[in-house]
């Protein structure tokens, strides 16, 4: 059975109960739950919810340690029909305020320290009319989960309710890597294409095992028909997870299946190369959030046995998944990122559609076929199909800025990256549209520039930045080393580098390097590095 064939994608957490009651549906902290135990705590929590008011569309705030309890809140408040929303505490105190007050949720379930933050910062005061804390002791006012399973005891949970694929089934907030995070809307029918696209792309098999380093992923597993282990690790802080720990992880659970942040697998990569680690349980590795360095992924491809892949998905949280490459393939193509062709993402997944574009900060409000650009040109790539979400929560600025409606009302998405297409119908990604630098001799895309330097042995990783206005700025490189410490004040290496790019004609107006210490980056992969804050910290240093 398809996910596309139920409208409550909670239905399937019950099936897998009744077809496999006994097999591990998550592991947490010592903690184990069957199948079986999952959908009957999930149940018991939906008949809580709904003793305290929660009820169909209804928006809840989650923010809880990722584990058991995450995964029973989820599936519980699915299957009343409320919408949980989901923000990424890293994101700030100040972009957390302006986001809720957005959503308006009456309901917030989080840990302590979520809910002091959320007293002491005002977050959506007005809208929120039920607290939850979960893991430790209640906040001033409402329910603690213990109490609000208590509540689920006194009356038997009947099925998910039934929902229209349409609905909203979470919202589902961006990184804000590149401005203000976004409420991205999902719905059952995406969520649906996206488990099918996932399954039928990578061969995923019932009773697989997977390691859930991206929490939200974990919400799959059981239309995946798989067993969510949950690792030891701070999850807003993948670049800081134990290497040795992970890999303990894997190893006891026989992981199969494990998609983790370049950051992360970099950590696990140098790891095992240090001590000849081998995974031979693992299938397959898939890695996101930002362009994977080749180093990581020869690290990692050599701890697999040889049938075993490391694949690099592209996609966005609006888009999951739009493309995918195998290692073997992007190490085929080094050569290209050498010489400034752009990051290779691989071929549309059977189901999504992908157009390049004309590159304009501009609202295009009517899908015409004479946007599109020729092969090889760059310009702004477009997607649709079943897994894009074709709005924002109630946000019509960002919805006619990346929505296009299309002749017969399909909605597509600008993804906000430029790329092209080459002969073979492959994606060739360059970076972020807002990220690219306008000089007056033309126009410098990051990812394709940085691909020139950092294959310099010394660079860990670069960030082109533009100083200035469009479109007279001044190009500068940022550099964070490998080894601070032995190359730390270093001349002769700042022209090494930038000798790398002195003689291509897309890199020559590049003239100006900063080495910085530690770049800013995103708080869910620890991976997109935040350029405009760079270019903020280069103007200061170069005034």
């Amino acid at each position: 059975m398809k996910m596309s064939d139920s409208k409550n994608i909670a239905i399937h957490l019950a099936i897998r109960a009744c077809e496999e009651p006994l097999q591990p549906a998550v592991i947490s902290q010592g903690i184990t739950l069957t199948y079986r135990e999952l959908e009957q705590k999930s149940n018991q929590c939906a008949q809580g919810l709904k003793q305290l008011g929660i009820q169909h569309r209804s928006l809840v705030v989650l923010m809880v340690q990722p584990g058991h309890e995450f995964l029973i809140l989820t599936f519980g408040l699915i299957k009343v029909g409320a919408i949980p929303v989901f923000v990424d505490p890293g994101m700030g105190w100040e972009n957390l305020k302006l986001c809720l007050a957005q959503v308006a949720p009456e309901a917030f379930i989080g840990v302590p320290k979520a809910h002091v933050a959320r007293i002491l910062f005002g977050w959506a005061r007005s809208s929120i009319k039920l607290c939850v804390t979960v893991g430790g002791p209640r906040v001033w006012s409402g329910y603690s989960f213990s109490q609000l399973m208590k509540k689920g005891v006194t009356e038997k949970f009947s099925n998910p309710i039934k929902l229209n694929s349409t609905e909203p089934a979470a919202i589902v907030f961006t990184s804000g890597s590149t401005g203000l995070p976004k409420g991205v809307v999902y719905t059952h029918q995406i969520l649906s294409a996206q488990i099918d696209f996932l399954r039928d792309h990578f061969g995923i098999n019932p009773g697989e095992v997977n390691l859930a380093t991206f929490p939200l992923f974990a919400l799959f597993d059981p239309a995946l028909r798989m067993t969510t282990v949950f690792p030891n690790m701070d999850f807003s802080r993948p670049v800081r997870a134990n290497p040795s720990e992970i890999i303990r992880m894997i190893k006891t659970y026989q992981v199969t299946h494990m998609f983790g942040s370049p950051a992360l697998l970099r950590r696990v990569g140098l790891y095992g190369k240090k001590e000849g680690v081998e995974l031979p349980s693992l299938k397959r590795v898939l890695s996101a959030g930002a362009p994977v360095p080749t180093t990581v992924l020869r690290h990692i491809g050599k701890m697999l046995v040889p049938d075993a892949d490391v694949h690099t998905p592209y996609g966005a949280t609006e888009a999951l998944p739009v493309c995918s490459i195998s290692s073997q393939e992007v190490l085929k193509e080094e050569k290209g990122r050498s010489q400034g062709k752009g990051v290779c993402v691989g071929r549309p997944i059977v189901g999504v559609h992908l157009a390049v574009i004309r590159i304009t900060d501009e609202p295009i409000l009517r899908w015409s076929d004479n946007l599109q650009v020729s092969e090889g040109e760059i310009g702004e790539l477009v997607v649709w199909g079943a897994n894009v979400s074709c709005e924002y929560w109630d946000n019509k600025k960002a919805n006619q800025q990346a929505k296009i409606q299309n002749i017969d009302q399909e909605i597509r998405h600008r993804m906000g990256d430029v790329g092209y297409l080459d002969s073979e119908g492959r994606v060739w990604f360059c970076g972020r549209k807002s990220h690219r630098v306008i000089t007056s001799s033309g126009t410098l895309f990051t990812v394709s520039c940085e691909g020139i330097y950092n294959q310099h042995p010394a660079v860990y990783r670069s960030a082109l930045v533009g100083i200035g206005q469009f479109p007279n700025q001044l190009p500068v490189l940022c550099v964070e080393l490998e080894n601070k410490k032995k190359w730390k004040g270093s001349d002769s290496l700042k022209k090494e580098i930038l000798d790398l790019g002195a003689n291509l004609s897309q890199t020559s107006q590049i003239q100006t390097l900063l080495f910085h210490s530690d770049f800013p980056v995103d708080s869910r992969h620890n991976a997109k590095i935040f350029r405009e804050k760079l270019a903020l910290w280069a103007e200061g240093q170069l005034l």
